[in-house]
């Protein structure tokens, strides 16, 4: 997997959790809600479908596992679990725990207000609960340097 490069956008928009067997997680810089983003680490793929059957499965695993798991802890009402690559190609999937009343409820996140960034109190407390939801889904890890 040395030669995966993460799309800009995606560099952009997220900040770097940790690494599972296929993909990178991911923190939408948003704390409005709690959206992670899963990328599979292989390049030039922008569909579910050009994954091998093998890695599909596997995102499937780690979707699920680590969406339960922040669903738990966050207390959500519904799981929000997406692909579009409408603006950016790169496959990459969208694990959002929702809760009613919540700003963009009961319409998707996307084009709904502004992303209010993590501010360094918040960003800590995510990643805590996110590191209990990684040992919670039971799922392998290999934090990047």
């Amino acid at each position: 997997m040395s030669d995966f490069t993460l799309h800009p956008q995606l560099a952009d928009d997220t900040l770097l959790i940790t690494d599972l067997p296929l993909c990178q997680v991911r923190l939408m810089n948003d704390a409005r809600y709690a959206w992670l983003v899963l990328v599979p680490r292989r390049d030039d793929i922008r569909e579910v479908y050009e994954l091998s059957t093998a890695d599909q499965a596997q995102l499937w695993k780690e979707a699920t596992a680590l969406g339960k798991a922040l669903m738990s802890a966050r207390e959500g009402d519904k799981l929000n679990l997406a692909t579009l690559g409408n603006m950016v190609p790169q496959l990459h999937l969208h694990v959002i725990v929702r809760h009613e009343g919540d700003d963009a409820w009961p319409g998707p996140v996307w084009g709904q207000g502004s992303a209010l960034a993590y501010d360094a109190d918040q960003e800590a407390a995510m990643r805590a609960c996110l590191e209990d939801c990684l040992t919670q889904s039971g799922l392998e890890t290999d934090t990047p340097d």
